[in-house]
């Protein structure tokens, strides 16, 4: 035996294949990348201009349940969890105690004895673990990565479908209603990665093809699409949200990844708060937005000079299809600029980009 291991599939495989999707394997889960008829562009326009859904149950999930449940959360992730209300999400960071990124999650309030996690499909052991390593007397963390499913819906007409289909819509951004659908619960999250307007829905597992069903004949009328993990990952390229893995690691801190915003730094604790609070004061590096001026497609790893010496390196590069032209995310000295020019080695070739502040594009995520 090669002792090799299959990847996991979603609820939703047999409809990928059904639709021809091309298939890959993305933090071990054999998950669609593209569709035919037109493929990572047409799917990233569907968003930006219509409404697309995506499949994203290869996301972990996982609960932390039991009296003082939330304040023991908060003591452990980097954001403040004090910040929010029931019925709210917020993005925060795991982190070791050098500093370093062992993933970036959304955590869900259910109660101050009830947290719901959603972190990335490869690291939901990994925190689950350490969770489970600190946890007190009385506290349950568990893994429910193969208890629900989750599905994007993303963009100008996403309430239009969610009304559709009798969901509820219009509530506040990063916040979410605990919903019946056709006598099945689900989740309704204004949440999502693609920076437009959207939701995403929390159905059990074996309830999700009923929902996808659903949801794609809802879309039709709008054009809508069902869409891959490229498109998504191009739609958080322009927005400047960051892959754990690329952007974030346990090599690159929320301070050199310039999330800084979803650290609390004024709390008692959470793992790593004194290296970060080190790192704060004199960062080796910081994350800088860079649009290509002139013709390259930039990728990770892509070298990032300034008169010839090297100032560091791309950690995510794609073609926008919004703006047409390269974008990327880069890891750069902290003398580094917004404004500055500076040149990425693309093959072998020096092609010229702007130090830019993210978001590349303008979107109406936060509008309700």
């Amino acid at each position: 035996m090669s002792g090799t291991t299959s990847p996991l599939t979603s609820p939703l495989h047999d409809r990928h294949v059904a639709l021809g999707a091309k298939l890959a394997d993305f933090g071990g889960w054999d998950m669609p990348i593209e569709y035919p008829g037109g493929g990572v562009v047409a799917e990233h326009t569907a968003v930006r201009e219509r409404v697309g859904v995506f499949d994203v149950s290869h996301l972990g999930k996982a609960s932390v349940q039991g009296p003082g449940a939330a304040e023991f959360v908060n003591s452990c992730f980097t954001n403040d969890i004090r910040r929010i209300s029931t019925g709210q999400a917020q993005y925060t960071l795991c982190c070791d105690e050098s500093g370093g990124v062992v993933d970036d999650l959304i955590v869900y309030l259910r109660s101050e004895e009830d947290v719901f996690l959603i972190p990335n499909a490869a690291n939901t052991s990994e925190v689950v673990r350490r969770l489970k390593a600190a946890a007190p007397a009385g506290i349950e963390v568990t893994n429910l990565h193969d208890a629900y499913g989750v599905i994007a819906v993303q963009g100008t007409r996403s309430d239009e479908v969610l009304d559709a289909l009798g969901l509820p819509t219009g509530h506040d951004y990063m916040s979410f209603v605990e919903a019946d659908w056709r006598g099945t619960p689900v989740i309704v999250c204004r949440t999502g990665y693609t920076g437009e307007r959207g939701y995403e829905l929390v159905p059990r597992w074996d309830d999700a093809p009923a929902l996808w069903d659903a949801i794609v004949e809802a879309m039709a009328p709008f054009e809508g699409k069902p869409c891959g993990l490229g498109a998504r990952d191009t739609l958080r390229t322009e927005m400047g949200y960051p892959l754990h893995g690329q952007d974030l690691s346990l090599e690159i801190s929320p301070v050199q990844a310039r999330a800084g915003w979803a650290v609390g730094w004024k709390k008692e604790t959470f793992w790593g708060k004194d290296a970060l609070l080190a790192e704060k004061a004199n960062p080796p590096r910081l994350s800088r937005g860079l649009l290509v001026t002139g013709r390259g497609i930039p990728r990770s790893h892509c070298a990032v000079s300034v008169h010839g010496t090297q100032v560091g390196e791309v950690t995510s590069g794609t073609f926008s299809p919004t703006l047409k032209q390269g974008i990327a995310l880069a890891l750069l000295h902290p003398d580094v600029a917004e404004g500055d020019t500076v040149e990425i080695d693309v093959r072998g070739r020096a092609v010229e980009a702007r130090v830019v502040k993210p978001p590349f594009v303008e979107v109406q995520v936060r509008e309700s």
